[in-house]
């Protein structure tokens, strides 16, 4: 095949992706991972929503990662407590006290889109955003958090184009909370995952499947750099 070939096309199942790791590489990068209870919070990027991709295990990124901590560390406890819609409002009130009393010692945090969806400032999440890491750190776990992906180019996602000015603010957020709080971060605004044509699911909101893999991958990338500098 041509070298132009959208990757999603030249390499159509989970095992022949460039852009997801291999199992031995998986055991790599998180040997020695010191985590045994993993918590994840907020909206639908959180919980991992995302429609089906032929030939990808029907995970979330969450649910992949909870699989690759517990092949280190098998007895793994885990909790997702994410919810398609929440609200950094939402979460603050029916999310944190749940995951705060789970103790978790790795957690990570994926919410503020929803509430620039339904007419939210960007101050207003950062506000809650750093409430709810400041009570996680209070715990001393570990924060996670990631950057959305920059996936409006392609004529499919014109509808949702004008989002895209958003997500950039809540990207900057996010960042600035990650340094905060010294929360792990997982770019993804530039990643090359954003160009395949097969990514979104039908709401053009959710990364697919494939996409969910990809982004296991690179939180496994960013945890393993953590651990390798602790």
């Amino acid at each position: 095949m041509s070298s132009s070939t959208p990757l999603s096309v030249r390499y159509p199942v989970e095992a022949e992706d460039p852009l997801v790791l291999a199992p031995e590489q998986v055991g790599a990068l998180l040997a020695g991972a010191p985590w045994q209870r993993f918590a994840v919070l907020g909206d639908s990027l959180a919980a991992g929503t995302g429609d089906p991709s032929p030939g990808y295990a029907p995970l979330g990124w969450a649910d992949r990662l909870a699989a690759d901590l517990r092949a280190v560390n098998p007895a793994l406890a885990y909790r997702n407590t994410g919810r398609i819609g929440a609200t950094t409002a939402q979460v603050i009130e029916h999310q944190l006290a749940e995951i705060v009393d789970f103790a978790p010692d790795l957690v990570h945090v994926s919410c503020g889109g929803n509430d620039l969806f339904t007419g939210g400032d960007i101050a207003g999440v950062h506000a809650n955003l750093s409430t709810i890491l400041r009570a996680l750190a209070a715990t001393g776990a570990q924060l996670s958090v990631f950057t959305v992906a920059d996936v409006w180019s392609t004529e499919r996602m014109a509808p949702m184009r004008p989002m895209r000015a958003q997500m950039i603010a809540l990207n900057e957020v996010t960042r600035a909370v990650a340094v905060e709080f010294d929360a792990v971060l997982t770019e993804f605004w530039n990643h090359p995952v954003q160009t395949r044509p097969n990514l979104m699911s039908a709401d053009l909101i959710h990364f697919t499947t494939s996409g969910q893999a990809v982004v296991a991958s690179e939180t496994v990338k960013t945890l393993s750099a953590r651990i390798a500098g602790s």
